[in-house]
């Protein structure tokens, strides 16, 4: 099986937490090359998740000139597209997870979608289309054997026509206290762009309706001054917290379709969950809010199911189902390798990022943003 050659640009958390660990048990890449502004991070990962002969960067220019099949941006999302279209110029695929990089020159796997700090745009798409190189995008959410099991029955038309929904991504206490994420000039915004997002995106996928017509949000900063906060990591210094602690959007699609998003990472609510959304659909319905379940009415009877995703069913022995990260590996591993068709369109996350935008203009202006 052959060998994918990889770059990997920006070496902090994303990286380390998730991709690093998850292409390491893939077993069909090499990393070769790691750049990061800080170069004891970047030597840190090429020791642990690096070939032998790994080179290390300062300057992503200098790593995009490496015979590479894919290049990866984990970096801060004020940087992800500028890195990603350097990449796919140089003739390498891209992966963004929210932002990655991929090669035929090279793929681009980017991992955050959104251009206000700097994930998925436009000129990112077009990019990857004039030089026929591979974009994807790092939802990975849709990957979740629920989401999987939910795409098959939406496709399936077992939910009817669904003219309503909801994308949830409701924390009550845990704003992520490290790296740039409450940083707005760094981050670009808040919940709404780092979980919501997220959460959009699975709803979106699910209806298969990327045509918007008009978006109305409110963006709140309302405790993100407090102290002694009860935060899951620790309370935040209310001075560097320059983002929203929440964001709500409503949006009406051209078939008339609604979809409501919320999302928070400090609210005053029991009403939680991230990365679910829930569907109404004139055969069924559907949420993720304690598992996955679909209601409907069959034989004239209110009946609701709920899958098992367990990976037992032997006595005596669990299993062990394939993680989310492994599968997004697996699906760009061959997409660039084997021609297969991609999971995350970046034309999908191109309208997640432009809802979200119309979020944010909608509040600031107090009018309702409407498309083309």
């Amino acid at each position: 099986m052959k060998t994918m050659k990889i770059g990997i640009v920006g070496c902090g958390g994303i990286a380390n937490g998730k991709h690093l660990p998850a292409i390491k048990r893939n077993g069909n890449f090499e990393a070769v090359a790691f750049c990061d502004l800080i170069e004891e991070r970047a030597v840190k990962a090429k020791e642990e998740y690096g070939t032998p002969d790994a080179r290390v960067y300062t300057d992503y220019q200098e790593l995009i000139k490496e015979d590479l099949d894919a290049v990866y941006v984990l970096t801060p999302n004020n940087a992800h597209a500028p890195v990603t279209i350097a990449a796919l110029k140089a003739g390498k695929h891209a992966g963004s997870w929210v932002s990655r990089l991929k090669k035929e020159g090279a793929a681009a796997f980017d991992e955050a979608p959104v251009t206000l700090g700097g994930g998925i745009t436009k000129e990112m798409v077009e990019t990857a289309k004039e030089t026929g190189k591979i974009l994807t995008i790092g939802y990975q959410n849709r990957y979740r054997p629920d989401s999987q099991y939910l795409k098959r029955a939406c496709a399936n038309g077992d939910l009817g026509d669904i003219y309503y929904a909801k994308a949830h991504a409701i924390r009550r206490r845990a704003v992520p206290t490290w790296g740039v994420f409450i940083d707005e000039e760094k981050q670009g915004g808040g919940p709404l762009i780092d979980i919501g997002t997220h959460a959009l995106d699975l709803t979106l996928w699910m209806m298969d309706n990327y045509e918007p017509e008009s978006v109305s949000g409110s963006v709140f900063r309302k405790l993100a001054d407090q102290t002694e906060t009860g935060n899951a990591w620790g309370d935040w210094d209310p001075e560097k917290f320059t983002v929203e602690d929440s964001a709500f959007g409503f949006i009406k699609m051209k078939n008339g379709a609604t979809i409501v998003l919320e999302s928070s990472w400090a609210i005053n609510s029991l009403d939680v969950g991230e990365a679910q959304t829930s569907l109404c659909g004139t055969k069924a319905g559907a949420d993720m809010a304690d598992g996955l379940r679909i209601n409907k009415v069959e034989y004239g009877r209110q009946c609701v199911e709920t899958p098992d995703f367990s990976a037992g069913g032997v006595a005596f022995f669990d299993g062990a189902a394939e993680k989310a990260d492994d599968v997004e590996q697996k699906v760009f591993y061959n997409a660039v390798v084997n021609g297969e068709p991609l999971t995350v369109k970046p034309e999908q996350a191109l309208v997640v990022t432009q809802i979200l935008e119309a979020i944010y203009e909608a509040a600031k202006s107090g009018k309702t943003v409407y498309f083309e």
